[in-house]
């Protein structure tokens, strides 16, 4: 569906018919950007980037099984205190709200809980921001115990704020105690109760499954493997290449977050090592910061991770914005999205460009400074893709030790371990010995030495 401008004198649809269930109208009130202003840009600019956002909101409406029955943008010059919009714009969107027959009003901004209960007023609808609505999509995605306590943490917080409602329980009272009653608890006190309570229980039991994923994480470590996170926008293709990457079969579709638990996997490197592929939730834009906070320990693979994968949609009209709003969740986690070190930019998608345009990226990315470099890659046909796996080696390598040895070529058990241990980079047969190079974490490195004889490799 294309969205609309809906600027007080658009044109009013017909009327949808009889009432649907799960029938929502999605609403952009987007702030105008003043001409001659700091960030101004040309008018055709400003309403490209407002429809790709409300867009953006439409899928997420369609992500938990909505009919959006119409979706416009509502353009506002000032953030009104009661109902966000004006006073006009919310007469015109109850006419359309009631002619459409929609049970649900989305609001694709944050509202505060006095807006939400004005508007639900004058709109005689339902009505949920951007944030009410990532959180219900979260709750229905969420798999994992650690992610569905995670949700609902999140959810409760957020709830906990909202008992400003227009519900009339909230308003009674309960006798109060001693022999004379007095005032009593009132209901939002007692709501409010019950949810701190709530709170506190999934806090308790998150720390014990938190508990137990540093266990396995410790386990990984003894081993050891390198972990290899992809981060991304939603919907940038990041499922699709972790099972290009890894041979998996995870939930990949042309969905908003469509992937929400994380997930590992082994990793093949090109020289035989290994290393851990993980796979986590897709960021967006005005990513609720309660979700940011209750999701903070399923992204601590994130933290933890060697080599960051920063997967973006580069066919996407706001594929910078995207990039600008993940580099802020990066920042929220603790992490320097310029760490070129660390973090590898990968240009997805590029099976949606047509030779010429392909050309023109390539020669976008050999401009780049080469210290951040960006690989071009299309996790549906598998383009680029042994690229990437030989740029992710190339990383984890700078923080190994590179050895040459030689072994007897009866020591099986000693061969064995060298291979589950190490890459083994380079092994030929001498006169019964096998001349080796291999490659190892510094925690093997004093072993290997010790036990093999092993002296560092002369580069040729």
């Amino acid at each position: 569906m294309e969205p609309r401008n809906f600027d007080g004198d658009a044109d009013r649809p017909r009327s949808a018919g009889a009432k649907q269930t799960g029938r929502v109208l999605v609403i952009g009130p987007y702030l105008r950007v003043r001409a001659g202003g700091a960030d101004a840009q040309s008018e055709s600019h400003i309403q490209r980037n407002a429809e790709a956002r409300l867009d953006e909101a439409a899928g997420l409406a369609r992500a938990i099984d909505l009919v959006v029955a119409d979706a416009i943008i509502a353009p506002i010059n000032q953030i009104r205190p009661a109902t966000y919009i004006g006073k006009g714009k919310v007469e015109e969107i109850a006419a359309l709200a009631k002619s459409l027959d929609v049970e649900l009003v989305v609001m694709d901004c944050a509202l505060a809980p006095i807006q939400q209960r004005n508007l639900e007023k004058e709109l005689q609808a339902k009505v949920l921001d951007r944030t009410g609505l990532i959180l219900e999509i979260f709750g229905r995605r969420a798999k994992t115990k650690e992610g569905s306590l995670q949700v609902e943490l999140a959810h409760l917080n957020y709830q906990r704020s909202r008992l400003v409602r227009s519900w009339t329980h909230l308003e009674r009272q309960r006798g109060g105690f001693g022999f004379m009653g007095g005032p009593g608890e009132t209901q939002i006190e007692a709501d409010r109760r019950l949810i701190q309570e709530r709170i506190s229980k999934l806090e308790s039991e998150l720390k014990k499954v938190q508990a137990t994923r540093r266990l396995h994480r410790a386990g990984r470590q003894r081993v050891p493997y390198r972990v290899v996170a992809l981060v991304g926008y939603t919907n940038a293709g990041k499922s699709t290449l972790f099972n290009r990457l890894t041979r998996a079969d995870v939930q990949a579709a042309d969905m908003l977050f469509a992937t929400l638990d994380p997930t590992l996997r082994a990793l093949d490197l090109p020289h035989g090592g290994k290393a851990m592929l993980s796979d986590t939730v897709g960021f967006i834009s005005n990513l609720p910061t309660q979700l940011v906070a209750a999701f903070r320990a399923t992204l601590e693979e994130v933290l933890e991770a060697d080599v960051i994968l920063h997967v973006r949609d580069i066919s996407h009209e706001d594929a910078e914005a995207q990039q600008s709003d993940v580099d802020a969740v990066l920042r929220q986690l603790g992490i320097n999205p310029d760490d070129s070190g660390r973090i590898i930019e990968v240009w997805n998608k590029i099976d949606r460009y047509d030779s010429e345009q392909r050309e023109e990226l390539m020669n976008i990315v050999a401009r780049r400074p080469e210290d951040h470099p960006a690989m071009l890659v299309s996790a549906v046909s598998g383009e680029g893709v042994d690229a990437l796996l030989a740029a992710i080696e190339e990383r984890l390598a700078a923080k190994r030790t590179t050895l040459d040895l030689s072994i007897d070529a009866a020591d099986g058990a000693g061969i064995s371990w060298l291979h589950r241990n190490s890459e083994v980079l380079a092994k030929e047969l001498h006169d019964g010995r096998f001349d080796m190079t291999v490659r190892v974490d510094e925690t093997k490195r004093d072993i290997v030495v010790n036990r093999f004889d092993a002296v560092p490799h002369l580069s040729a």
